[in-house]
């Protein structure tokens, strides 16, 4: 079966890939594409690379009646704080909705205010919403007419902590996560601290006094665990235009040899067709490099037995297994598709 897809917000980074992306998906057809800016203007107009890709389809400005008419299923690509006027109307129709901004990740109506500054004004909506982390979630995937999709950060974060979430070896009432991001983490309207120019040859915190995708790793990993989890992640601004990689440090508690810890990754993730454990040289350790492009995401850890500390590391592309990529790979699964239809793409290199 062949769905109509929307995209609602289609000119930035993240819609352009998702154009890519479902160009070969056979399960799709791209029927809708919305940007204010770009109306009237064909695909190839703003996204250059899909050129001979989607003849004949136009961005348009957005409109209920428009998409329900074109789509049966739609993504959204939109700032924080707007996805929120749309999903209910969208909803409200028939419609599928994938969302890939923050408006229906958090449960706790009360952490937007904390987190984003609004007060939601949806929050039954909230409790319906499927987080769209397909490693944690995906029963409740195949049942869903909402996904909330995470953001690039908390993904890597919450992927390499999820082997060690129920062992109790650990102390995860102190998780500090070190995050570098590439430049198209800020998205294709650059601010002054975004902008690449002025992020090359950088290597910059930001957000340094809390970024609200804590409040994603801290909400996945409490269901996960029963028990409260705090975590602290500072972003840093790097040189690269893709990827993030997390090293996110903790204590242990209880004592654990190399093997079994080994043995609770590999575990993990053996099935998983998206998460690659890497321990072995080369490279050795998780790097954006070797991720760019697809869909994967590469974990691995170490351990400073003196201190009893370890760090676990993930590396991702953020607009693809951060965002676009990881939204099809949960639409897939909603769909009754298999779940890695359109994104079996190796990674580039060099």
């Amino acid at each position: 079966m062949v769905f109509r897809v929307g995209i609602v917000g289609a000119s930035g980074y993240t819609g352009g890939e998702l154009l890519r992306i479902l160009a070969n998906h056979p399960g799709v057809e791209i029927t809708y594409v919305t940007s204010r800016e770009y109306v009237g203007k064909p695909v190839h107009y703003v996204h250059y690379n899909l050129r001979g890709y989607y003849r004949g389809l136009k961005f348009v400005e957005f409109d209920v009646n428009g998409v329900s008419r074109n789509s049966d299923v739609v993504f959204l690509t939109l700032p924080h704080g707007v996805s929120v006027n749309y999903v209910p109307k969208l909803l409200e129709v028939g419609l599928r909705v994938v969302d890939l901004s923050a408006d229906f990740r958090l449960k706790k109506p009360e952490l937007y205010e904390f987190w984003y500054g609004f007060k939601h004004p949806y929050p039954d909506l909230l409790s319906k919403a499927v987080y769209g982390l397909p490693e944690i979630h995906r029963d409740e995937l195949r049942n869903t007419g909402l996904i909330a999709s995470p953001g690039c950060n908390a993904t890597a974060v919450i992927l390499s902590l999820l082997p060690l979430a129920k062992t109790g070896v650990v102390d995860l009432s102190k998780v500090v996560a070190d995050v570098k991001a590439g430049s198209s983490e800020g998205g294709s309207k650059p601010s002054q601290g975004s902008h690449h120019p002025e992020r090359e040859g950088a290597i910059r915190p930001y957000e340094a006094e809390g970024h609200r995708h804590a409040a994603e790793v801290e909400q996945e990993l409490t269901y996960l665990t029963g028990s409260e989890v705090n975590v602290t992640l500072i972003p840093h601004a790097v040189s690269s235009v893709r990827g993030v990689l997390t090293s996110t440090h903790l204590w242990f508690k209880d004592y654990i040899d190399d093997i079994d810890l080994m043995k609770l990754f590999v575990q993990t993730y053996s099935k998983e067709p998206f998460v690659r454990f890497v321990k072995t040289s080369p490279p050795g350790y998780p790097d954006p490099k070797y991720v760019v492009g697809s869909n994967y995401v590469d974990v691995s850890y170490a351990v400073e037995r003196r201190v009893r500390r370890l760090t676990v590391f993930a590396a991702l592309d953020n607009l693809m297994k951060g965002a676009a990529g990881q939204a099809v790979q949960a639409f897939n699964i909603m769909m009754g598709f298999e779940e890695g239809l359109g994104l079996k793409y190796p990674p580039l290199k060099p």
